[in-house]
Order: structure tokens, then sequence, then C-alpha cells
């Protein structure tokens, strides 16, 4: 899974524009964090396509920092993502950003975008996605 960061003006119409062009190229957002800081406008997504919203982001004329995303699934219970993100700190991993995917009386899908991708994965509960039905 591959984590865009866009940064845009913070004035209205940029994530408009920004998600538009993701549409124009049949690219679908899976996960989207988004928000101003001054005039500086900061987007994290997640899509389903990576190569074609990089070329879609790069036709537009924006740029994209780019990231590995590692998902993993917790319980749904007190304490569970306290225990990862412990782990994850224990082991020298900084956490990026993080985003819940899925949702449900099971558990929870998350994708964590961290600095050292090889280092936090054997800290993760159960790596990939969930099958729900």
């Amino acid at each position: 899974m591959t984590e865009f960061v866009v940064q845009l003006r913070n004035r209205p119409g940029s994530l408009a524009r920004l998600t538009e062009v993701l549409a124009d190229a049949g690219v679908q957002i899976d996960a989207l964090a988004a928000w101003g800081q001054e005039d500086t406008g900061i987007v994290r997504l997640i899509v389903s396509d990576a190569d074609a919203a990089r070329r879609a982001i790069t036709d537009a004329g924006l740029s994209a920092s780019e990231h590995r995303v590692l998902t993993t699934y917790i319980p749904r219970e007190a304490g569970a993502l306290a225990r990862v993100t412990r782990n994850l700190a224990r082991a020298g991993v900084n956490i990026d950003a993080l985003y819940v995917l899925n949702s449900h009386s099971e558990g929870i899908e998350l994708a964590i975008s961290v600095d050292s991708p090889d280092d936090a994965e054997p800290h993760l509960p159960v790596h990939g996605s969930v099958e729900t039905a």
C-alpha cells in the first residue's frame, strides 16, 4: 500500500481539484486525512491504484511524496491501539500517520505510515487486509 502526501494552497477549491483529478483518473480514495495550516493545506491519502494516482497528480502539475504503508488488524477492545503504538515506540519506530480503513464489531483494520516499515512489521499483531463479510 502507498500513501501520498500532497501539499496544496489552503484555499477554497484546492481539495476539490485534487479529488477531481483522482476521480477523473479512475482512482478511488481508500483513506484520507486533510488539514490546513496557515496558507498550506496538507492531504495524506491512500488510494486504490498508486500508479494511476502518481500519473494523475503529476499530470495536474502537483507534487506528492510517497511512503510505504503497513496494514494491521486490532481487536475492538480498550488498550489494543495503545499496545500497538507502544510496541512500535519500543522498537524505535516513529508513526507518521495512522488511518482507520475498516471498523466492524470484530475489530479495526488500520493503515500505518512509519519512518521504518521493515523495523515496524514484526511489531504489528496481524498484517495485510482483513476479509469482511
